[in-house]
C-alpha cells in the first residue's frame, strides 16, 4: 500500500464529497485507501460518501464529535500506508499534488513530512506553513515579524518554486511517513482542535526529522468551513490548544506571560470593536460578530476557561 488517505468530517457534507472525488479523479499510478473519520454529522455526510464511493472508502462513524487528533488517530491505527496523507474534507487535490508529495518523500528520506502550496478556491495563495508559536509571534503583529524577518518568519508571499524546510506545516494538507509515525506517536489527542498539527510537527523536529513547504505542489483548500459553524466555541477552543501548547512546549513563565497579555489584548479587542460597532451604528455585520466572539472569549476567561464549554459541548 502506498498512500492512506485520512479524512476528518465534520457536517461538511458537499465538501467532503467533492474532496473525494478529486482522489478518485486526481491519483493514478498509486496503490491507496481513503479512511473517512466523521464526527457525528447531522447533515447525512455519511451516507452520501457511502452512496457516492462505496467500497473506495472506508467510513468510521463516531456517535460524538471526537475532535481532529482523535478522529485522526482512529485512521492512523488502521492505515497500511507507506504514507499517511491528511486532508481536510474542504481541500480539492490537484493532478500533482500526490504525486509531487510522495515523490519528494520517496527522494528526501531525512524528511518526515511534506505539504504542498494551498490555494483559495479565488486562486489567491493561502498560508500553508508556519513558525512554532512564540510570544513573539502570539502577541504581535505577524505581518509586521514577516516584513522585519523575513528569513525568519517566511509567509506566503515568499518568493520561490523550490522546496524549503519550514517548523510546522497547516493540517489542511500533509504527507507524512509512516516510519516517522511509528518513531515519535501519533497526534497528542489532549488537543481537540488546532495547533495539534503544530504539536506534532515540533515532535517530529525534535526527533530529528526535516519538515518541507513544497510551493510546486499544490491544492485548492476552501478555508475554515468547519470553523464558520460554530465561531465563537471555534475560537475558545483555538485559546485553550494555544494555551496547552505553552503549557507544554514553553517555559512556565512564558506560559502565563501569554494567558495576562493575551486577555489583556482581548480586553483591547472588544473596546476597539465596540468603538468600531458605534461608529457605523451597528450596520457592519463583521463588528458585530467581532463583538459577539470577543465577549464570549472574555467571558470564557473570567469563568477560568471551563473545560465544559467549546465545540466538544456545541450546546454550552
Amino acid at each position: 500500500m502506498d498512500i492512506s488517505f485520512v479524512i476528518v468530517n465534520w457536517n461538511t457534507r458537499q465538501l467532503l464529497l467533492d474532496c473525494l472525488a478529486s482522489i478518485r479523479d486526481t491519483v493514478k499510478g498509486f496503490e491507496y485507501e481513503v479512511f473517512v473519520v466523521d464526527n457525528c454529522s447531522a447533515d447525512g455526510s455519511q451516507q452520501a460518501a457511502r452512496e457516492q464511493f462505496g467500497s473506495m472508502v472506508q467510513l468510521i462513524e463516531n456517535t460524538e464529535n471526537q475532535g481532529f487528533a482523535r478522529a485522526n488517530n482512529q485512521a492512523i491505527k488502521r492505515a497500511a500506508g507507506r504514507y499517511v496523507i491528511l486532508l481536510n474534507s474542504d481541500t480539492v487535490l490537484r493532478d500533482n499534488t500526490v504525486s509531487g508529495l510522495v515523490q519528494f518523500l520517496d527522494d528526501n528520506p531525512d524528511t518526515a513530512m511534506a505539504g504542498p502550496r494551498m490555494v483559495g478556491a479565488d486562486g489567491k495563495v493561502q498560508n500553508s506553513f508556519d513558525n512554532f508559536p512564540t510570544l513573539a509571534t502570539e502577541l504581535l503583529n505577524k505581518s509586521l515579524l514577516r516584513w522585519l524577518y523575513p528569513e525568519q518568519y517566511a509567509g506566503k508571499a515568499a518568493q520561490t518554486t523550490e522546496p524549503f524546510e519550514v517548523d510546522s506545516l497547516i493540517g489542511a494538507c500533509i504527507a507524512i511517513r509512516f516510519t516517522a509515525i511509528r518513531r515519535v506517536g501519533m497526534f497528542d489527542e489532549s488537543y481537540f482542535f488546532f495547533l495539534e498539527e503544530t504539536d506534532w510537527c515540533l515532535r517530529m523536529r525534535r526527533a530529528g526529522f526535516r519538515i518541507h513547504h513544497l510551493p510546486q505542489v499544490e491544492i485548492v483548500h476552501v478555508q475554515g468551513q468547519s470553523k464558520k459553524l460554530q465561531p465563537a466555541l471555534s475560537w475558545i477552543e483555538y485559546y485553550r490548544s494555544l494555551y496547552f501548547f505553552f503549557k507544554k512546549n514553553r517555559h512556565t513563565s512564558t506560559y502565563y506571560t501569554l494567558r495576562v497579555c493575551r486577555f489583556i489584548k482581548l480586553l483591547i479587542n472588544l473596546v476597539l470593536t465596540v468603538f468600531g460597532l458605534c461608529l457605523t451604528l451597528g450596520t457592519k455585520p463583521r463588528y458585530r460578530e467581532k463583538t459577539i466572539v470577543y465577549s464570549r472569549l472574555i467571558w470564557w476567561h473570567l469563568c477560568l476557561c471551563p473545560a465544559n464549554v467549546g465545540l466538544r459541548n456545541p450546546k454550552s
